[in-house]
C-alpha cells in the first residue's frame, strides 16, 4: 500500500504554528514511507476564505521546505461530488430530509440546556413522513447515524477509543441551499484522493467518530487516524499570541531560519531518544508515529531562539549575508557605504557566533555597512571620556604606522601601545571598540579593524576624536 497523507488548511488566515507542525508531521511520515503528500485547501467557507490566505499558506509551506505532490486541491471546486455522496445516502435510506426551522432548532437547544443535556439534534424528522413538510422551508439533509452500539477507532497515537453511538446525533450533510458541510466534504475528499492516513491535531478527535460512521455508511475504506496532541504555551496554558501562536510569516520576520523552526516543531510532541539537533534527512529516516507522545507539547521561545542560534552558526556565510543586507539597508535608510555587502560577508564568521536570530545578526552588522561619521550610542559616548579619547588619538598614530594590516599586527601594535601607556589592553581595546563600532559590544575588535581596512579604521578614529 502506498501511503497517502494530506494537509488540509482552511484559507481563513495565515498558516499558524500548529498547522505548520501538522504539515511537517504529515510530510515527514509520507517521505519516510515513500508515499504521496497532498495539499487540499478547505475553502468551503466561501465567506471567510480569501486568495490572500491561500497565498500565505502556500508561501509558508514553501519557506519551510514542505513540498507537496501534484497540484493543490480546492475543496469548494469538488462540491458536486460531495452532494452526490449525500444524495446516495438519502436514496439508500441512510440519510433524510429535515425541515426544522431555525426557531425550532433554537428552542431545541434551549430545552436541552434547561434539562442539563448536550444540545444535540433530537431526530424529530428522522422517521417522519416528508408529506408533513411545512411550506417554504428548504430542508437540510441529515445523516441517519446508528443509535445502538459503539463506534470504535484504533488511533495510531492514542490507541483504541470507543464512543457510544447514542452520544452522536444526526449531523447535517447538505445545508438548505445544497452546499455540503465540512464533515461530508472531508470524508468525500479523503476517499476520492486515496488518503490512507489522516494526521491532524487532537482537537479533531471527536470528528473522527462522525467521519468513521460516514465512511462505513458509504462503504468506503477507512483511513488510519493519528491525532497529535496540541501545542500549549511554556506555562501549560492554551497557546495564544503571547506564547507564540503566530503565523509562520511572523517567525520569518523575527529572523528565524526555516530549518531551525522545523527542527523545533519536530521536537514538539515527537522524540527520537535524546536527539535535539535533527537534520532534515535524519528526520525523514527516523520519523514515525510511534515517536509521537500523548501529552500536549509546550512552546518555548527561548528554546527556539537557542536552536536558531545553532543553525545560524552552521549556516553558509553568503546565505546569511543575503538575508541581513535588506535589513541593514532599512536600518541605515539606504545610507550604505560602498562595498558594504563584501564587508559584512567577510565579518560573518565572527558575527554569526553571537546572534540568535537574523534580525539580531543584522543589527550587529550595521556598523560595518553604515557611512561615516558613525553615530555612537550612550555607553560608547561615556566610554570615550577625556583621557580615553586622548589615548585613542595617540593610538591612531601608532596604527597608521602599521605595515601589514592584519589581526596579528594590529593586536601587537595595540599591546605595545598599552605597555608604553602603562595600562591594560582592555583600557585600550574598549575605547577603540566604541570609536569604531559606535557600541561597547562587537566581535573581536582587531578582526573588526581588519575587515574595515586601514582607511576606514583611521577615518572612524579621526571622526571619534
Amino acid at each position: 500500500m502506498t501511503v497517502v497523507t494530506r494537509f488540509a488548511p482552511s484559507p481563513t488566515g495565515y498558516l499558524h504554528i500548529g498547522g505548520a507542525r501538522t504539515a511537517l508531521f504529515n510530510w515527514l511520515f509520507t517521505r519516510h514511507h515513500g508515499g504521496r503528500f497532498l495539499l487540499r485547501i478547505e475553502d468551503t467557507d466561501r465567506a471567510r476564505s480569501t486568495e490572500e490566505a491561500v497565498a500565505a499558506i502556500i508561501d509558508g509551506l514553501a519557506w519551510l521546505g514542505l513540498d507537496w505532490d501534484g497540484e493543490p486541491v480546492s475543496q469548494a471546486a469538488r462540491a458536486g461530488g460531495h452532494a452526490a455522496a449525500a444524495q446516495r445516502l438519502l436514496a439508500e435510506g441512510k440519510a433524510y430530509k429535515c425541515y426544522c426551522t431555525p426557531e425550532e432548532l433554537a428552542e431545541m437547544r434551549a430545552l436541552a440546556r434547561q434539562q442539563g443535556r448536550s444540545a444535540r439534534y433530537d431526530g424529530r424528522w428522522r422517521d417522519r413522513d416528508p408529506a408533513d413538510a411545512p411550506a417554504g422551508v428548504a430542508p437540510v439533509i441529515r445523516f441517519k447515524a446508528p443509535r445502538q452500539g459503539q463506534t470504535v477507532i484504533d488511533y495510531l497515537v492514542q490507541g483504541e477509543v470507543r464512543v457510544a453511538n447514542r452520544e452522536l446525533d444526526d449531523m447535517v450533510l447538505l445545508r438548505g441551499d445544497g452546499t455540503p458541510t465540512y464533515m461530508l466534504a472531508v470524508v468525500a475528499d479523503d476517499h476520492d484522493m486515496g488518503v490512507t492516513h489522516v494526521i491532524r491535531g487532537d482537537d479533531h478527535l471527536t470528528n473522527a467518530f462522525r467521519q468513521t460512521q460516514l465512511f462505513l455508511a458509504l462503504g468506503w475504506r477507512l483511513p488510519r487516524f493519528a491525532h497529535i496532541p496540541l501545542i500549549h504555551g511554556a506555562d501549560g496554558a492554551k497557546l495564544s499570541k503571547r506564547h507564540g501562536a503566530l503565523g509562520v510569516g511572523a517567525y520569518r520576520e523575527m529572523g528565524f531560519l526555516p530549518e531551525a523552526l522545523c527542527n523545533y516543531l519536530l521536537r514538539l510532541g515527537w522524540s527520537h531518544g535524546d536527539a535535539e539537533i535533527i537534520s532534515r534527512q535524519q528526520a525523514i529516516e527516523w520519523f514515525d508515529l510511534s515517536g509521537v507522545g500523548k501529552a500536549a507539547a509546550r512552546f518555548d521561545f527561548d528554546k527556539l531562539a537557542n536552536l536558531n542560534g545553532h543553525y545560524i552558526r552552521q549556516a553558509d556565510d553568503e546565505r546569511l549575508t543575503r538575508l541581513v543586507m535588506p535589513l541593514i539597508g532599512e536600518a541605515v535608510d539606504g545610507n550604505l557605504v560602498e562595498g558594504a555587502e563584501n564587508r559584512v560577508k567577510r565579518a560573518m564568521p565572527d558575527l554569526k557566533e553571537r546572534a540568535k536570530t537574523i534580525l539580531e545578526l543584522s543589527q550587529n552588522s550595521v556598523f560595518y555597512a553604515r557611512r561615516r561619521p558613525l553615530p555612537l550610542n550612550e555607553k560608547a559616548r561615556r566610554l570615550l571620556d577625556g583621557e580615553s579619547r586622548r589615548r585613542v588619538g595617540r593610538l591612531r598614530d601608532d596604527l597608521a604606522a602599521v605595515d601589514a594590516w592584519s589581526i596579528e599586527h594590529l593586536e601587537n601594535a595595540a599591546r605595545r601601545f598599552a605597555e608604553n601607556e602603562g595600562v591594560k589592553l582592555g583600557q585600550v581595546a574598549q575605547p577603540l571598540r566604541a570609536a569604531l563600532t559606535g557600541s561597547t559590544v562587537s566581535p573581536p575588535i582587531f578582526g573588526v579593524m581588519e575587515v574595515l581596512g586601514r582607511e576606514e579604521t583611521l577615518g572612524r578614529l579621526e571622526d571619534a576624536l
